[in-house]
């Protein structure tokens, strides 16, 4: 095409630096008009990058020299253009830092138009009046999670260099929301930093040559994957059926990989996957079906696990017949499951999340799984655990799955949100707060004296004797509570647990000044006092890394594709506006220009030894050739397998721990997570089960799994995809609903249509959602994606868009941990009349809305 300029971008939400979905965006008169995968060989030739080739049974995968980026990523650009920007800055009309703040009020005012030297005269001044009244550990600062992913100009922690500059700030610690059993739990019985998930170097090759079954065990292989890595693992699983490899889905629902994939689905209950694991343990060991060499040398504890499992401790076997009635799979399925998993070289699989392993007491799933594993010999051909989001993710080379290029690129000296985290510039350990414990820590009536405690700061890729260090809010070293909140990624409330406590807490007179920076009006940000407009990914000058894709590491320099719309800036310059204020500015740019920090991230990357600074910005890229006999690389833990002693795991003993001594040394007490796995229905604090007396109060079970149609709560406005039947449901109202899956069972018994609006409800509050009647769902269980757009009936009570991690518990998981519960938790749910409803609240229904949902309008004067 004539006059179409063709720039690179990485289009995925890797976060913190590291990205995926490397694309060609094609800009013709300043306005992106198409998106592609990249060509990797545009620069380069294919006898240069080498695309590897799985070969078994005579069925070929082949690596790719375009990038097979997903849906996400080619409609990426309508989120540039959503009618739902927030253009200019923006204050809230009923709070007045020099009278009136009207907390109570946030989450329901409008907001007025300010100018961008009026936002940041009030930004500094409160800073300074903090400051001088609290000190600036009342600074909270929310930078964190799932923004667009930026190296120089990026979300995730821009004031928090600025705040560091300053002098102090209090951490929001982020929980590692899809890794919380693993990391709570597994991370206790195989080590394996940083989130607690095994080595999977080179399992493509080994599972599609040994694995006789691939358990799909609460995961989703084709809808997960798109934000993080693309195509490759669909890709992969369509390859291991032409290999013959038979997939099974292990999942409440029948998701989008289990409807392409699966061979057999068993429907378990969510969070009683433990159960089924014990059952099967049961088995295995009443019939002798079970690898003794391998624990003798391989594994500590096992007599523990053997002596719960057959019933010595309460009496009650865990037969199969027993974890029938919990679980939701009849015991000939277990037993056959069982049996077959012996007889036959049997990995799993997961795409992070889960109900299972964001569900109350997600430990002991992601702990029974590897003792699982580890009786039937880890490591050995065939019996690995794969986690198809995590190619490139933390830079670790067992977690980059071989064949993978030679290079793992990150221009982190580039990245201007890693001094918060870097204990050699600032130490976070010396006010934080853990994400799941924040409106517990705003609400309580804590002191330094009489403070919050917790242990562990919870923070992914901690090593986890963090996990056995109690800390406190307030902290000793702050002697002060939070007062300001400053955030860059407003998504608490629709992505992590117990949503209205948080809008609860926000309206606090506790809270003087939220401040929160966004590219769109969405989630947190009505509950914003100031409101700074941030540029896209299109908007902005960068230098990225795509480690993810399966085919090559690429680095790239970001062209600016598109101006900046309305006043919008970039997070680094909108703080560095704040910075001027503060009279800190070369402080905070470290005395370079955005292209100083750009030469600054290739020259420490790596890319620089494989290519000069000059012919890197000549090509635009750099594209890493795939490693030169990757096929003789470890797979997964066969070193471990194969030598014990020379290739010992992360734990104190080095070898699989069933019984964990650290566990025991440091919460001897704690029911919730005991030394060794158990099957837990409830404790004093948590009572999410079927089985408890609240589950007859409400006696459903909810699935909120990674969403297919977005990224957690990105890309909810993105009409092209809520034209699609399953992205939203249509209310007879006109009003484009979150859908829930019912059982026919079920929905019969309520008398409810596909098409109908259902309020779902528990103690907690209730949410919205239009029914759609499925056998895609077990009877007694609903489904509703987490993360759709923030749409309050009631703040604090009810919403319309259904963003249904409003009502899930604010308790943590387990007790000593700060993990989150998410999913699998009890509701009920009833067909409403929407009509009524308006009735009831006027307001809130009469707000106007379009194809892309609720209109920036609503909140504007």
């Amino acid at each position: 095409m004539k006059n179409v300029e063709t720039h690179y971008k990485t289009l995925g939400f890797g976060s913190f630096g590291m990205s995926a979905l490397s694309a060609e965006i094609d800009v013709k008169d300043g306005k992106i008009i198409r998106t592609r995968g990249m060509h990797f060989d545009r620069a380069y030739s294919a006898d240069y990058l080498k695309p590897w080739t799985l070969e078994v049974r005579g069925k070929k995968l082949e690596g790719l020299l375009k990038n097979d980026i997903p849906p996400f990523a080619l409609v990426y650009k309508k989120r540039a253009y959503s009618d739902n920007r927030i253009l200019y800055p923006m204050k809230r009309i009923d709070w007045d830092p020099e009278g009136e703040r009207n907390p109570q009020n946030r989450g329901k005012s409008k907001f007025e138009r300010i100018s961008w030297d009026e936002a940041t005269d009030i930004i500094a001044k409160e800073l300074r009046r903090i400051e001088k009244e609290y000190g600036l550990f009342a600074v909270f600062c929310q930078g964190d999670g799932h923004g667009e992913t930026k190296t120089v100009h990026a979300t995730h922690g821009c004031q928090m260099r600025l705040m560091s500059i300053l002098g102090g700030f209090t951490f929001q610690a982020r929980n590692p929301d899809s890794w919380e059993g693993w990391y709570w739990g597994a991370k206790h019985v195989w080590g394996c930093d940083p989130v607690g998930e095994g080595d999977i170097g080179n399992l493509l090759l080994d599972i599609a040559e040994n694995s006789k079954y691939l358990l799909h065990w609460g995961c989703d292989e084709e809808t997960t994957p798109w934000g993080w890595c693309g195509q490759l693992p669909s890709r992969w699983a369509f390859w291991l059926t032409e290999v013959g490899v038979k997939q099974i889905y292990v999942c409440p629902d029948v998701n989008y990989g289990a409807a392409v994939h699966a061979d057999k689905w068993i429907p378990v209950n969510p969070n009683t996957d433990v159960a089924l694991h014990m059952a099967i343990a049961y088995t295995w060991i009443a019939n002798g079906w079970f690898d003794e060499e391998y624990i003798d040398t391989h594994a500590v504890g096992f007599d523990w696990i053997k002596y719960y499992v057959m019933g010595g401790e309460d009496g009650v076997p865990k037969t199969p017949e027993w974890a029938s009635p919990i679980c939701g799979v009849p015991s000939r399925q277990i037993k056959a499951l069982a049996k077959a998993w012996y007889k036959q070289a049997t990995s799993i699989s997961h795409v992070n999340g889960g109900s299972l392993i964001r569900s109350q007491f997600s430990a002991e799933p992601g702990r029974m799984e590897v003792v699982l594993m580890g009786m039937q010999g880890l490591g050995k051909p065939g019996r690995n655990v794969i986690k198809l989001i995590e190619w490139g993710l933390y830079g670790l080379p067992s977690q980059c799955p071989n064949p993978r290029s030679d290079l793992y690129m990150m221009p982190a000296a580039a990245y201007r949100s890693l001094d918060y985290n870097n204990p050699e510039v600032w130490d976070i350990r010396q006010s934080f707060i853990p994400k799941t414990m924040v409106p517990k820590a705003i609400l309580g009536d804590y002191t330094v004296d009489n403070p919050l405690t917790w242990y562990g700061t919870g923070i992914a890729g901690w090593p986890k004797e963090d996990q056995f260090v109690k800390y406190q809010y307030p902290s000793k070293q702050a002697g002060t509570r939070i007062h300001m909140i400053w955030s860059d990624t407003p998504c608490w409330s629709t992505c992590w647990n117990g949503g209205y406590t948080l809008a609860k807490a926000v309206q606090s007179e506790e809270i003087e000044f939220v401040l929160i920076q966004h590219p769109w009006m969405e989630n947190d940000c009505i509950y914003a006092d100031i409101l700074l407009p941030i540029n896209t990914k299109f908007e902005e000058r960068d230098i990225a890394v795509d480690s993810s894709n399966g085919y090559t590491n690429v680095m790239m320099i970001e062209p600016q594709c598109i101006e900046p719309r309305g006043e919008s800036k970039s997070d680094y310059e909108a703080v560095g506006e704040v910075a001027k204020k503060m009279g800190v500015y070369d402080e905070f740019t470290g005395g370079k220009s955005e292209e100083e920090w750009i030469r600054e991230g290739f020259e420490n990357s790596g890319c620089q030894e494989r290519v000069s600074w000059e012919e890197f910005k000549e090509k635009g890229y750099y594209a890493a050739p795939t490693s030169v006999g990757w096929e003789n690389n470890p797979r997964g833990f066969a070193p471990f397998c194969e030598d014990p002693e020379a290739n010992p795991l992360g734990t104190p003993s080095g070898k699989l721990e069933f019984y964990s001594t650290a566990l025991a040394h440091h919460f001897p007490d704690d029911e919730s997570r005991p030394p060794f796995p158990k099957f837990i229905a409830s404790d004093d604090r948590l009572s999410e089960s079927l089985l408890t007396e609240r589950g007859e109060a409400y006696p459903y079970l909810i699935v909120s799994n990674h969403p297919r149609w977005r990224v957690h709560a990105n890309m909810d406005d993105i009409t092209w995809f809520r034209e699609i039947e399953t992205c939203k449901v249509k209310g007879p109202d006109g009003y484009l609903y979150e859908p829930v899956w019912i059982n026919p069972v079920d929905a019969e018994g309520q008398g409810i249509a596909t098409g109908d609006v259902v309020k779902i409800f528990n103690d907690r509050g209730w949410v919205l959602g239009g029914a759609y009647v499925t056998e895609r769902i077990k009877p007694g269980v609903i489904y509703q994606d987490h993360g759709a757009r923030l749409d309050p009936i009631n703040v604090g009570e009810a919403d319309r868009g259904g963003a249904n991690n409003l009502i899930a518990p604010s308790e943590v998981a387990m007790k000593n941990t700060n993990a989150e519960v998410t999913s699998g938790y009890l509701v009920d749910f009833e067909k409403v009349d929407v009509f009524e409803l308006a009735e009831r609240y006027p307001e809130a229904f009469g707000r106007d809305f379009n194809a892309a949902g609720v209109k920036i309008d609503n909140w504007l004067v």
